[in-house]
C-alpha cells in the first residue's frame, strides 16, 4: 500500500508534536532521492527519514542513522546552507493532500529572519523533496521535472510552486452532505472506485473499508445507489473523517500467516477471518519502519547487485563512445557518392580539356543542372578521374565496415541495456544468478574456474492470473524472456512489449479463447512497469500473437523481431496480486 493522504495526516500529526520549535543540527542525504534530518527538540534528538524514490517513497521517524557520501549532493548542500541550524517553526498538510510542509525559521547573510519551505510529496513515482523561499518560488527540487517528462508542471529552480488539480478531486475534510451524494452519485464506477477518485488522499482499500463500514458492496454502481444509501455512507465517512481531524489514529498493520499485507493509520475492518491479524503501533513511524523493513527486499537486492551493475554500467558507457565514434565515422562518408559521379562526368567530358585547368564546369545529367568540379592541373582528366574514383571506393568500402561495425555495436548496446532492465526488476537474491551467467556467458564476466559448480537456477517468471481468469508470465531477464516467448507460449497465446525500449516479454495464455478487453490492459500495464520507461506516465507498448514472433538470428536471448502487430499506451502499474 502506498502513503494515502490519511496516513500523511497521522505522520503530519506526529511531526507537529516532535519537530514544531525544533532546531535542525544535521542534514544528510544518504541517498540520490533521499534525506535524513536529524532535529534537537528540548531534550529529544529526532531523526527523520524523507525518501522521493519512484519504487519506494516514504516519510518516518528512525532510530537508525545511515552512511553518506564523503561529498555531499549539491542538494544538500543548498539546504545546510539555507535552513541549516534553522527552527522549524510549522509542519501542515494542505487538505488531504499527501503533500507535507516544514516551515523553518533561518538567519540570512545579513543576519535577517527568513522563511524558508520544505515541501515532501508522497505521489508514488511522481514523489519529491523541493524547496522554496516564503513566496512559494522554488530553490531547488531533489528531482528536476521539465516539460518534456512532465505537460502538467514544471519542478525547476525559478518556478512557482503549486499542487497540480489535475483530477478536480474534493477535499474529504471539507466536503459537504450534499457535494459528496451530488460528486459520488454521479460516478458510473463502483462506489468503493468512486471515493478514491473523486475525494483527495483517499486510497483503494480506505474505499473498501468506507464501504464494509456502511455495509455496502462496494462492487455496486455509484450511480446506481439510492439517495438513502449515500446519506447513510456520507454519515459513516463523516465519522471517519472526524476522527482524522481529531487527530485519533490508530497504526496498524494487518499480517495474513506472518507476512504483512497492509497498512493504515486507521482501524481496518474490510480484513476478516482466522487468517487475518492486526497489530497496533504506537506510533505511524513505527509502522512504517516495521512495514518496509519486512517488505523492502527491492533495497537489498540493489545492494548484492552492486557489482553486476558497474559491470554492465561501464561496458554500456565504453559502447556509448565507440558508437559516437562510429557514428560519425559513418557520416563522414556521406560525400561518397559525389566523388563517384564526379569521376564519371570527368571521363564523359574530359576530352573537352586541354590540360592544366583547375575545375571543369559541365552538365550533370544525374540532376539536370550545372556543376563545377575541382581538378588537380598537374594531372591530366583520366588521372582526375581515376583519383576521384580511388576517393569514391576507399570511403565505400569504409562505409561497409563501419555500417557493420556500428549495427554490431548497437546490439551489444541493446543487449546491456536489456540486462541493466533485468537489474532493475530482480527482486530476491535467485534472480541475481541467471543475470551473473548471461554476463559470465557474454565475456563480461571471467567464466567460473574449472570444477567449479554452475549454480542452480531457482529464479522463476513472476505469474499473475488476470481479472478474467487469464494467466500472465512476465520474465525477470532475458534467458526467462527466451524461455516464455518460444517455448511456454503457444500460437494462439498474446506476446506484450513495450515499443522500443527495454523490458519483459510478457505472455498471456489464452487457452484457445478471445480474451476480453480488460485482460490486454492489465497485461499492458504489466509490460509497460516492467521495463526502462515504469518511471513515465505513459508507455507505448506493442502487442500480437506468439505466431508473429520471430527469434533474431545470432542475437542474445530475448531479442526478437514480428513485423505486424497491435500497439497500445499504458500506463506502468501492476493490477493483479501475483501468484505464490
Amino acid at each position: 500500500m502506498a502513503l494515502d493522504g490519511i496516513v500523511m495526516a497521522n505522520l503530519a500529526a506526529e511531526m507537529k508534536d516532535r519537530l514544531e520549535g525544533g532546531k535542525i543540527a544535521k542534514i544528510a542525504q544518504p541517498e540520490k532521492d533521499e534525506l535524513l534530518f536529524t532535529v534537537k527538540n528540548q531534550k529529544n534528538t529526532w531523526r527523520l527519514l524523507i525518501s522521493a524514490s519512484a519504487s519506494l517513497p516514504l516519510i518516518y521517524f528512525t532510530e537508525s542513522n545511515k552512511q553518506s557520501p564523503m561529498t555531499a549532493p549539491n542538494f544538500c548542500m543548498l539546504l545546510r546552507k539555507h535552513i541549516g541550524n534553522g527552527r522549524i517553526i510549522r509542519v501542515s498538510q494542505p487538505g488531504l493532500e499527501r503533500i507535507l510542509c516544514m516551515e523553518v525559521e533561518h538567519f540570512d547573510d545579513l543576519g535577517d529572519k527568513r522563511i524558508k519551505k520544505l515541501i515532501i510529496e508522497i505521489m508514488g513515482k511522481h514523489s519529491n523533496i523541493i524547496f522554496c523561499n516564503e513566496e512559494d518560488l522554488i530553490l531547488d527540487s531533489i528531482k528536476h521535472i521539465s516539460a518534456q517528462v512532465s505537460s502538467i508542471r514544471e519542478v525547476l529552480p525559478g518556478r512557482t510552486y503549486f499542487i497540480p488539480q489535475t483530477m478536480e478531486k474534493k477535499d474529504p475534510l471539507t466536503i459537504t452532505e450534499k457535494e459528496f451524494i451530488d460528486v459520488i452519485g454521479h460516478t458510473a464506477a463502483p462506489i468503493q472506485k468512486a471515493l478514491y477518485m473523486k475525494l483527495t488522499g483517499i486510497s483503494p482499500i480506505m474505499g473498501h473499508e468506507l464501504c464494509n463500514l456502511a455495509s455496502i458492496d462496494g462492487d455496486r454502481s455509484a450511480n446506481g445507489m439510492t439517495e438513502l444509501e449515500l446519506v447513510h455512507l456520507y454519515h459513516m465517512f463523516s465519522f471517519v473523517m472526524e476522527d482524522v481531524k481529531q487527530g485519533h489514529f490508530t497504526p496498524n498493520i494487518i499480517y495474513k500467516k506472518e507476512e504483512p499485507v497492509e497498512f493504515s493509520a486507521l482501524p481496518l475492518t474490510c480484513y476478516q477471518g482466522d487468517d487475518y491479524i492486526s497489530r497496533c503501533f504506537d506510533s505511524i513511524s513505527s509502522l512504517l519502519e516495521t512495514y518496509y523493513a519486512s517488505k523492502n527486499t527491492i533495497t537489498r537486492i540493489r545492494q548484492k547487485s552492486v557489482d553486476l551493475r558497474k559491470i554492465v554500467q561501464i561496458a554500456l558507457e565504453r559502447n556509448y563512445k565507440k558508437y559516437d565514434l562510429q557514428a560519425k565515422q559513418l557520416k563522414d562518408t556521406d560525400k561518397r557518392d559525389k566523388y563517384k559521379v564526379y569521376g564519371e562526368l570527368i571521363n564523359t567530358y574530359g576530352y573537352e580539356l586541354a590540360g592544366g585547368e583547375k575545375q571543369l564546369v559541365c552538365l550533370n545529367y544525374y540532376t539536370n543542372e550545372e556543376i563545377t568540379i575541382p581538378l588537380d592541373d598537374q594531372l591530366s582528366a583520366k588521372e582526375n578521374a581515376q583519383k576521384y574514383f580511388d576517393k569514391y571506393n576507399k570511403l565505400k568500402r569504409t562505409f561497409e565496415a563501419v555500417t557493420e561495425q556500428i549495427a554490431e555495436t548497437r546490439q551489444e548496446i541493446d543487449h546491456l541495456e536489456s540486462v541493466s532492465a533485468s537489474l532493475d526488476i530482480a527482486l530476491m537474491e535467485e534472480d541475481l544468478v541467471q543475470i551473473k551467467e548471461e554476463l559470465m556467458e557474454y565475456g563480461y564476466i571471467k567464466h567460473r574456474r574449472s570444477g567449479d559448480k554452475k549454480p542452480k537456477i531457482t529464479s522463476k517468471p513472476f505469474h499473475y492470473l488476470s481479472s478474467d481468469g487469464f494467466h500472465i508470465y512476465v520474465g525477470k531477464n532475458n534467458y526467462q524472456n527466451e524461455e516464455l516467448t518460444f517455448k511456454v507460449a503457444g500460437n494462439s497465446d498474446w506476446w506484450f512489449h513495450a515499443k522500443g525500449i527495454p523490458g519483459s516479454h510478457v505472455i498471456v495464455k489464452s487457452e484457445g479463447k478471445e480474451l476480453p478487453d480488460r485482460v490486454f490492459e492489465e497485461a499492458g500495464a504489466l509490460a509497460a512497469y516492467y521495463s526502462k520507461g515504469r518511471e513515465n506516465d505513459k508507455v507505448e507498448v506493442d502487442y500480437v500473437q506468439k505466431k508473429q514472433i520471430k527469434k533474431v538470428a545470432g542475437a542474445a536471448p530475448g531479442f526478437v523481431i514480428y513485423h505486424t502487430n497491435y500497439s497500445m499506451v499504458a500506463e506502468p502499474r501492476i493490477l493483479l496480486e501475483e501468484c505464490k
